[in-house]
């Protein structure tokens, strides 16, 4: 199991090492022209093996089930979003977090799951959170690259780093106007 864990870490690693160097690190300007905060390649490189490093130590922690959670890192800042069962698990999840080497701070944009989900309201959220991704796919203003999607029963987290308020705002208007979304939480945070 182990073994499997440091296969997938280095795996995730070298992808999205490659992602940058293909995709490039120049932001352009938001429609009011003004241009976005840059990133080196080499930043970017270091918040994906942080990002990752983050990942793996939630996924080797008894209390934590990081499978609820997702882990986004901008500049060493790392961004916790999801749902948990309990308060333990987000103080544990942030601890952890926390204990991670290039890890500057703790963005905690984790929920309390609340109730038990059904395997039914499983498969709802699965089918809301990709045609909320979609959407937000076809929408030209939204970067949605840069948005995450959890959805528990009906409820849609959007979290991640995001240029601007208009992003945060767009984003949002989308995930409400897709079917079946009851309630939609911003947990986005605009880059610095």
């Amino acid at each position: 199991m182990r073994l499997h864990r440091e296969w997938f870490v280095a795996n995730a690693i070298l992808a999205v090492a490659m992602t940058v160097a293909v995709a490039g690190c120049n932001k352009a300007p938001d429609v009011t022209g003004t241009p976005q905060p840059a990133t080196t390649v080499g930043t970017e490189i270091d918040d994906s093996v942080v990002t990752a490093k983050v990942r793996s130590a939630l996924l080797a922690d008894e209390v934590v089930r990081s499978f609820e959670f997702k882990v986004e890192t901008r500049k060493g800042e790392v961004q916790l979003s999801g749902f948990a069962a309990n308060q333990v698990q987000i103080d544990r999840a942030i601890e952890v977090a926390r204990a991670v080497p290039g890890v500057k701070s703790i963005d905690n944009k984790m929920n309390l799951m609340g109730t038990a989900t059904t395997l039914g309201n499983e498969v709802d959220d699965g089918i809301i959170t990709t045609q909320v991704k979609t959407a937000l796919l076809a929408d030209s203003y939204v970067k949605s690259a840069d948005i995450a999607v959890k959805t528990r029963k009906g409820e849609v987290q959007l979290s991640g780093f995001v240029d601007n308020q208009g992003q945060i705002d767009r984003a949002t208007e989308v995930a409400r106007g897709v079917k079946g979304v009851r309630t939609v939480g911003n947990e986005m945070s605009i880059k610095k």
